[in-house]
């Protein structure tokens, strides 16, 4: 085995499995390590940023660090912390350079080893409900923007979750009618998208709002680092984009509010701010062509392309012929279990003959209507729509599902998803387990845990899109 980031290795490869089975899982598990460490964020700093003497590079543009008065480093995610890291590293050995910084990370994640020095404030705020540290810590960094200069550099460094650990309601607006409506919105059903629009216009830090203050303050240049955890790699839609130009609008955000009728149960403050946004263009975001964003610049340095392409090189040694099936998952997670059934199972299935071991691999982000009271998360309860539909089925070739949140944690749960294959089909036949009563409730994870499925790493600090493979065994026993 490789180092691992999954801890409960014993679990999930018990000695009695057949043997392709057992085998299909530990090639499983060993794809899901090899993604996990190719998208760790160091990874991608690595990659994207050197420093020549006095030179600053960045993918394919130079910036001449003798014209930079000074370096702010400021940014929120889960991802960020290597990345705050690695850039103190490299400032650090750049002779009457001064740097400092403060960014906001989720609470249990570690800085153990990383090196932060005094210089770099590591705020833990929560996610992904945001909370009142979160806001300390953003209108710290704000404190720290505002007395910027023109000669100034400042790093803004953006991962999955930003959104929540970087909260700066507007006037108006309380933290608790924040979480109010983050808690709402995360339980809707409403799309990654729809969430961040929202959340860019009752905000004074998103949607390009961080890039306006710094024109109006000091003109500084903004850098922006982002690792994509959305599908598509929309930059106004990872952590809801303070830096970069908003392609949605308050009528957006009346839209969604009203789909997903949420209209009566957001607190007048919020309904106020989206009224007055209405009526008034100058209390939108800042859209494109905007003069704050003359001095931004913005880089893509990571997404989970990366952990495809790694893993696929790897199932290609192991004989399996790999289609990347789709790098665009969305929708509710139940339904796509069953799509994963009838449009892509099945056609692993009519190709057997052709090939003696096949693979699938897919991306993006499902998404879970709440309604029941249970423990959860989207891969899981995609791989139980799966088992709803099969349950009856008789499945007679070896096969693995296995649906993961590379960051380590999914919804309400300690999994970072979870596995499926013919032992597990064959638990829920022959103890007649009841699974929609466990999607009935949400409660996905119960039933892997039942099952011994569940997949356990705790927060790995990394984050991009969801990945899953379907891994199909056409040899002989």
């Amino acid at each position: 085995m490789l180092d691992n980031s999954v801890k409960n290795y014993s679990q999930l490869l018990p000695k009695d499995l057949p043997k392709i089975q057992l085998n299909l899982r530990m090639i499983g598990l060993n794809a899901l390590e090899l993604a996990i460490k190719a998208v760790m964020p160091e990874n991608f700093m690595n990659e994207s940023i050197k420093v020549s003497n006095s030179t600053l590079i960045i993918q394919n543009d130079e910036f001449n660090l003798k014209s930079v008065k000074d370096v702010r480093i400021i940014g929120g995610g889960k991802a960020i912390a290597p990345m705050a890291a690695f850039l103190e590293e490299k400032f650090s050995r750049i002779p009457n350079l001064e740097y400092k910084g403060i960014i906001n990370i989720p609470m249990g994640y570690s800085i153990k080893n990383l090196g932060f020095t005094e210089s770099i404030s590591v705020n833990f705020s929560s996610h992904p409900i945001p909370n009142k540290v979160g806001m300390r810590g953003v209108e710290k960094m704000i404190e720290l923007v505002k007395s910027s200069s023109n000669e100034s550099l400042i790093f803004f460094l953006v991962s999955g979750g930003g959104s929540a650990l970087l909260p700066l309601p507007k006037k108006g607006i309380s933290l608790n009618d924040l979480q109010k409506i983050n808690s709402l919105l995360l339980k809707s059903g409403a799309s990654i998208h729809e969430i961040n629009a929202v959340r860019k216009h009752l905000s004074d830090f998103k949607g390009g709002n961080l890039a306006r203050l710094i024109f109006k303050s000091s003109k500084a240049t903004l850098v922006t680092l982002i690792i994509s955890d959305v599908v598509g790699d929309n930059f106004d839609s990872i952590a809801s984009g303070p830096s970069v130009p908003d392609s949605t609008t308050f009528q957006d955000v009346d839209n969604i509010l009203k789909k997903y009728n949420l209209m009566d149960k957001i607190s007048p403050s919020i309904l106020s701010v989206v009224e007055e946004g209405l009526k008034d263009r100058n209390l939108e975001t800042p859209k494109e062509g905007d003069k704050c964003f003359n001095k931004v610049f913005n880089y893509l340095i990571g997404s989970v392309e990366k952990a495809v392409q790694r893993v696929k090189d790897y199932l290609e040694k192991e004989n399996f012929t790999v289609e990347y099936f789709s790098n665009k998952i969305t929708g509710e997670a139940k339904l796509f279990g069953e799509k994963l059934y009838n449009d892509y199972f099945l056609h692993l299935n009519t190709n057997q003959q052709q090939h003696k071991r096949l693979a699938l691999i897919g991306t993006g982000e499902l998404t879970v209507t709440i309604k029941g009271k249970g423990i959860g998360g989207r891969n899981q309860e995609m791989l139980l729509g799966f088992l709803e539909c099969v349950k009856k089925k008789t499945i007679e070739k070896d096969f693995l599902i296995l649906g993961a949140n590379l960051d380590g944690i999914e919804g309400n749960s300690n999994a970072l998803g979870a596995l499926i294959d013919n032992s597990i089909l064959k638990k829920v036949q022959e103890l007649n387990i009841h699974t929609e009563k466990y999607l009935r409730n949400n409660d996905s994870n119960s039933f892997f845990r039942l099952v011994n499925a569940d997949i356990i790493s705790g927060p790995t600090g990394c984050n991009v899109n969801d990945i899953i493979f379907i891994l199909y065994d056409n040899e002989e026993v």
